[in-house]
């Protein structure tokens, strides 16, 4: 008991900024402490991390995308010769076909008014579409744009 006073009063006479200096690192190391036992409790978060992951991913897409958006003139861009349009070159047109990710329902209709015999499948099927796709044929220079089906029955 005598001990424990001793080291009390040495304390004690400590200057108060070396006191409040000591409150503030027991306070941090408790508190750091208190967190790494709820990590091995609660887990790493593994989850948090893999969406962190994915939005890093998205926001790179993006900035890649606008890169490319921006190097484009604009206006209305073709990739055949025309009168008021900016034809795309061969490498501009592969890079927006690349980028191309979404192929909306309307371009589907749109292309089936001029391909009967998609039109008849699609409207068989009750007009039902699984998946759309772009993709860049480098065999015929061409982007290629399309759509899966639901299968029924």
């Amino acid at each position: 008991m005598m001990l424990q006073d001793k080291y009390l009063n040495k304390l004690k006479e400590l200057p108060e900024s070396v006191r409040q200096f000591g409150g503030l690192v027991t306070i941090t190391v408790i508190v750091i402490l208190s967190f790494a036992i709820l990590n091995n409790i609660f887990g790493q978060g593994e989850e948090l991390i893999e969406k962190m992951k994915k939005e890093e991913e998205r926001i790179a897409e993006a900035k890649k995308l606008n890169k490319l958006i921006s190097t484009l003139p604009s206006g209305i861009l073709v990739f055949y010769e025309g009168s008021d349009d900016h034809k795309l070159t061969e490498k501009q047109y592969e890079a927006v076909c690349n980028a191309t990710k979404i192929v909306s329902q309307r371009s589907v209709m749109g292309a089936n008014l001029i391909n009967f015999k998609a039109k008849e499948i699609y409207t068989i099927n009750g007009n039902l579409i699984d998946e759309t796709f772009v993709k860049w044929d480098k065999e015929n220079n061409k982007c290629v744009a399309g759509y899966v089906e639901v299968m029924l029955g």
